[in-house]
C-alpha cells in the first residue's frame, strides 16, 4: 500500500480525497434523489473514475510521476450541491410558489413563475357615426 502520511502526506491525502470524492459521487448516482438518467450516469462513471484512480495510487502505482487533479475536486462539489438542489426540489422545498414567497414586477413584466397569457390587442376604436349625407342645395 503506498499510502504513508508520515513520508508523503501531501500524496497520501489525495488518494485519501479522490477515494472519498468517488465513493460519494457513486452513492449519489446509486440514491438518484429526484435526477435524471443523465446525471446520474456522469456522476456514477466519474465516480468509478475518481475510486479507479484512487485504487491505483494506492496499491498498484510503484514510483515516478503521477497527476494531481485538483480542479477535479470541483466536479464532486458542483455535483453534491446539483444532488441537494434536486433532493430539496423533490421534496418541495425549492418551488417559491410553495413557500408563498412573493416576486415584485415593474408595470407591464411578468414575474418568474406567472402563467403566460396570450397576447390580446385591444380592438381598433370604431369610427364615429357619419351623419346622414344632405340633399345638395339647389339655388
Amino acid at each position: 500500500m503506498n499510502i504513508d502520511f508520515s513520508a508523503e502526506p501531501t500524496f497520501s491525502w489525495y488518494v485519501v480525497f479522490l477515494a472519498f470524492a468517488g465513493l460519494v459521487m457513486v452513492v449519489m448516482a446509486v440514491a438518484g434523489g429526484g435526477q435524471g438518467a443523465g446525471v446520474r450516469a456522469f456522476n456514477g462513471v466519474f465516480g468509478a473514475g475518481f475510486l479507479g484512480y484512487a485504487f491505483y495510487l494506492a496499491f498498484v502505482f510503484d514510483g515516478g510521476t503521477y497527476v494531481m487533479f485538483f480542479k477535479a475536486f470541483i466536479v464532486p462539489v458542483l455535483l453534491l450541491v446539483n444532488f441537494v438542489r434536486s433532493l430539496a426540489s423533490r421534496r418541495g422545498g425549492g418551488d417559491a410558489e410553495k413557500q408563498g414567497v412573493q416576486y415584485g414586477a415593474a408595470p407591464g413584466e411578468v414575474p418568474p413563475g406567472a402563467p403566460m397569457q396570450p397576447f390580446r390587442p385591444e380592438a381598433p376604436a370604431q369610427p364615429a357615426a357619419q351623419a346622414p349625407a344632405q340633399p345638395p342645395v339647389q339655388h
